[in-house]
This record gives C-alpha cells, structure tokens and sequence, in this order.
C-alpha cells in the first residue's frame, strides 16, 4: 500500500470516528444537570451488590467483559516490548559497575521502600471500598520494588525482581482473571457474572467476585509493570553492542 493509500484509509477512518463522536455528544445529558441516568444505575447497582466504591463495581462487575479488554491490551503491549527488547546475537551483557549513591538517596529511598509497597498492597486489598484498585495499587507496587535501584544498585534490585518469575505472576495473573469469568459459566450464568455471596456491605469480603477479579487485576498489573521496566533497565544499563557503544 502507499503513503497516499494510508493516508486517505486513515483519514477515513478519523472521519468516521468523528462523526460517532458528535453523534454521542450531542446525546450526553447537559453539563450541570441533575439527570445523570448511567451514573445513577451505576451507583444502584453497585450499593445494590455490597461494593462501597462504585468506580470497582463498574470495573469489575458491570463492565467487567471490558476490564478483561483493558487487562489484554497490557498483557500485549508487555510481550511486545519483551520480544522487541530481547538480546540479539550482536549485543553482549555487561555487568554495570555499583555508583555512588549520596547519603540522603540511599537513607529516603530504603526507608521509603516498605512504606510504598505495603501502600500498593492496601490499595489493591480495599480496591472495592476506597478509591484505588488493581490497576492504580499494581503500579505503586510495581514502581516501589525500583527505590532500591535508587538507593543501592542495579545488583541489588536484580535479586529482589527475578523477571522469569514475573513473567509466569503476569501470565497467571491474566489467568485467574479469566478462569473467574468462566466460573459465571459453569454456574449458569453469563461470563464473568457475579455469582459469589455480595457479603456485608463496607467489608473486605464484599462484593462478590469484585475483590478477586481487582487482585487478579493487581497482580497482572504489578508483574506486567516490573517486566517493562527490566527491559528497559536491561538496555540502559546491561546490554550494548559488541563494538563497545
């Protein structure tokens, strides 16, 4: 195909999305108004099903078909960087030398280090009650794990993010949340229904299926985070061409 081609198949396309676009618009409640029919049902829905934080129950039970579209999207674009950022044959791995770190890096980083982990934890364990979830707490959880690349070295966070095992967190991670799914299945119902008990409402037990469709969530977040940033670690600090560079 040529640039011309792509070009007007692209301008195409744009036009079309365009008009779908207006066409919503125009359609949407009036900004300020008091009639807000998604959001009511929503919020209905969620308090109907025991899950205090309505974002989780539309996440995770609403629309969670969408969720699992979200979850693959990252899953993908993890593999693709894998398989992009793998050592080729005119690459070698060096191993970098440990640079000085001031004492003041070394001494925030480490002591801030658990404190930013355990707050990952939490905002994945109480993702159906507060603001926050699966996806927000794997990041901070993932993200934490690197302070001690900040405030040791390169070695030290090697050891702690062994990436094959992280590779497996992810793909199980993505797993479980399908296997979920298609316990609505064999239950009778639709996939990825909530068929578990809702429990009591404002617990860490509500909601239903809500709490392990948003860990699996945080898992897989969390794995496909840590995976990302080791090949890119990997280029900037391990691998370079054999000449040298």
């Amino acid at each position: 195909m040529t640039r011309h081609a792509r070009l007007w198949v692209l301008l195409t396309g744009g036009a079309g999305l365009a008009v779908l676009l207006v066409a919503a618009c125009l359609r949407l409640p009036h900004f300020g108004g008091d009639r807000h029919p998604y959001g009511d049902r929503a919020v209905h829905a969620s308090l109907a099903r025991r899950t205090a934080n309505t974002i989780s129950s539309v996440n995770f039970d609403q629309r969670a078909f969408d969720t699992l579209g979200e979850m693959t999207i990252l899953f993908a674009a993890v593999l693709g960087c894998v398989v992009l950022l793998r050592q080729t044959q005119d690459e070698r791995r060096a191993r970098p030398e440990p640079a000085d770190v001031a004492r003041p890096v070394r001494r925030y980083a480490l002591l801030v280090l658990p404190v930013a982990l355990l707050t990952g934890l939490y905002i994945v364990a109480h993702g159906q009650l507060s603001p926050g979830g699966g996806f927000q707490g794997g990041v901070v959880a993932a993200t934490a794990l690197h302070l001690l690349y900040l405030g040791a070295d390169y070695a030290a966070l090697e050891r702690v993010r062994p990436v094959g095992r992280y590779e497996v967190g992810d793909a199980l991670a993505s797993s479980a949340y399908v296997v979920t799914g298609i316990a609505g299945l064999i239950g009778g119902t639709a996939f990825l229904a909530n068929t578990l008990p809702y429990g009591t409402f404002n617990t860490l037990s509500s909601g239903g299926t809500v709490p392990l469709l948003n860990a699996a969530i945080g898992m897989e977040v969390a794995c496909a985070v840590v995976v990302l940033l080791a090949r890119f670690l990997d280029q900037a600090v391990e691998i370079e061409e054999e000449s040298g560079r």
